[in-house]
């Protein structure tokens, strides 16, 4: 009977345990996936669209003067400019795909990917992931990944703590 108690208390806080787990789900951020707000094609061009999100959230998508960034949208529609664009000053885009960090259905942060071009040459880029700390009345850059072995990894890790860190306002 004993034995039978004590598995019963380790399934018990197994599965608590697994229900506190993040899980991820990818959403678009393809200007092809996303609605088209505003786009002009002159000069350096400028751009706007709405991506799908998870769970009543969207993504806006802006670019401007071939510099790429996110605006997170709750299902409330407060608006939180993720200034990606003041990390890096290179020309940049964002990733095709977003991963969102889920926890019981609700989103908790979000990971996307950010190239950055090298100032001296172009054609070189730097890939960064920026983790998002994503709530319904606060959204901000928490932390940025460089590229390594592990980075997808370390992204999750950090995006699972996002909404214990500070908002970040550089990459140092």
């Amino acid at each position: 009977m004993r034995k039978l108690s004590l598995l019963l208390a380790l399934a018990l806080a197994l599965c608590a345990s697994a229900g506190a787990q993040s899980t991820s789900v990818y959403t678009s951020t393809s200007t092809k996936a996303c609605k088209t707000l505003e786009s002009t094609t002159s000069n350096a061009g400028w751009y706007r669209g709405r991506c799908k999100g998870v769970a009543g959230y969207s993504i806006e998508l802006t670019e401007g003067d071939l510099r790429q960034s996110l605006t997170l949208i709750t299902p409330a529609k407060k608006k939180f400019d993720l200034n990606f664009t003041t990390f890096y000053s290179g020309f940049s885009s964002v990733g095709d795909k977003v991963e969102w960090r889920m926890k019981k259905g609700v989103p908790v942060a979000l990971i996307a990917r950010y190239n950055v071009a090298d100032p001296e040459d172009s054609k070189r880029q730097t890939s960064y992931l920026m983790v998002v700390s994503v709530d319904s009345s606060k959204a901000c850059v928490t932390d940025v990944i460089s590229p390594q072995t592990i980075q997808n990894e370390l992204a999750r890790k950090a995006a699972d703590a996002a909404r214990m860190q500070p908002c970040k306002s550089s990459p140092e």
